[in-house]
């Protein structure tokens, strides 16, 4: 597990990115780069801008093209009382995920209340009737933060019914609300996530450009995000993956050519684990429930684009397993900590002044050559 200096920091109201970098007249790829250089145990500072030094000809990165979901909707029950539901992740037999939220002090909080049978109507006629906790805890009531419910709604599917009245979800950081365009990545092909892929958020057409001009190429994989766990922590729940033949071809190729796999955000590492073994990664399909820690070596990557996590983020701990595959395997080289470098680079990043969150600033965790 992750040291406590690398989980428990302390994260200063000034260092949570209240709004895009749009707003603060920054494009989006001149927010920060933290690059922890593997190779050499050190930390550099640069832009996003300036990811093609870092990256070599032959490289592959493999981005989420999961579109990003007005997955907020107003709410209220029989009796008048107002909620927000935040719409999370499909399930097999045409259920969701959801999550119900009270008002709080500037933006929404868990509501912890909720029982099985409860109904909540939603706008335009639809309602959310909710079935059991998420996951089931063989209880008809639950703290649980998530819920398994049916939807009934008056579209032909989920993704036009939350464009025509959702909104993004919002946590009570950002400084109000901004247009969905503000949601979604240059990547985004096909509606999905609860909230926005963030770690390809500062990608341009032009940086691609440039990267494909350098011989860096671009792969996709789809993995749909559910909802954060800002205030409970709680690891990813189940999540549909999408991995293609074409891109674990192109995959297994770049490993083989001695070049590097870049994955862009977390959910990208969590959809190509899911499909690869020690022999390599296959296409497939479906709900995943890996959850990727140290003690689990990460074989699909070599090298990771992400934001910035909260303290406690379970996110910290693939980070470290992102480290120890970029120093050379799941122990890494001799001498070499990853909880220590994580912990120095999350250092660096308070003192330096990063912004964390969605609209924030991003980390390049990368080795100095891939590792088959």
């Amino acid at each position: 597990m992750a040291t406590v200096g690398v989980t428990d920091f302390t994260l200063p109201a000034n260092l949570e990115a209240t709004e895009p970098p749009e707003a603060r007249g920054l494009r989006r790829d001149e927010v920060r780069l933290l690059v922890s250089d593997i190779e050499t145990d050190t930390v550099a500072h640069a832009r996003f801008g300036d990811l093609p030094c870092w990256l070599s000809s032959g490289d592959l990165l493999v981005v989420n093209t999961s579109g990003t979901m007005k997955a907020a909707l107003s709410a209220a029950t029989a009796a008048g009382q107002n909620f927000e539901i935040h719409v999370s992740t499909e399930l097999p037999g045409g259920f969701w995920t959801i999550e119900i939220r009270e008002p709080g002090a500037g933006a929404s909080v868990p509501y912890r209340h909720a029982r099985a049978g409860e109904t909540f109507r939603l706008p335009g006629g639809g309602n959310a009737t909710l079935l059991a906790p998420y996951p089931f805890a063989g209880a008809l009531s639950s703290p649980s933060r998530l819920w398994m419910a049916a939807l009934e709604l008056p579209a032909t599917s989920a993704a036009e019914y939350l464009d025509r009245w959702g909104f993004p979800i919002r946590y009570s950081y950002v400084n109000g609300a901004w247009p969905a365009a503000m949601y979604q990545t240059v990547f985004a092909t096909e509606p999905g996530s609860a909230e926005m892929p963030s770690a390809g958020r500062p990608f341009t057409t032009e940086l691609i450009d440039r990267l494909s001009v350098s011989g860096v190429q671009v792969a996709p994989v789809l993995l749909h995000t559910g909802v954060a766990s800002l205030e409970d922590h709680e690891p990813p729940y189940e999540e549909f993956y999408r991995v293609s033949r074409d891109t674990a071809d192109r995959i297994n190729a770049t490993r083989r050519g001695g070049h590097r796999v870049i994955a862009v955000g977390t959910t990208v590492v969590r959809a190509l684990e899911t499909v690869t073994d020690e022999a390599g990664t296959v296409p497939g399909q479906g709900w995943t429930s890996l959850v990727v820690t140290p003690g689990r070596p990460i074989r699909s990557v070599d090298a990771l684009i992400t934001g910035l996590h909260e303290p406690h983020a379970t996110h910290l701990t693939m980070l470290e397993g992102v480290i120890a595959a970029a120093a050379g395997g799941a122990q890494g080289r001799t001498g070499f900590c990853a909880t220590c470098h994580l912990g120095r680079a999350y250092e660096e990043a308070r003192a330096n002044g990063y912004l964390w969150h969605e609209f924030g600033d991003s980390h390049l965790i990368i080795g100095g050559q891939a590792h088959p």
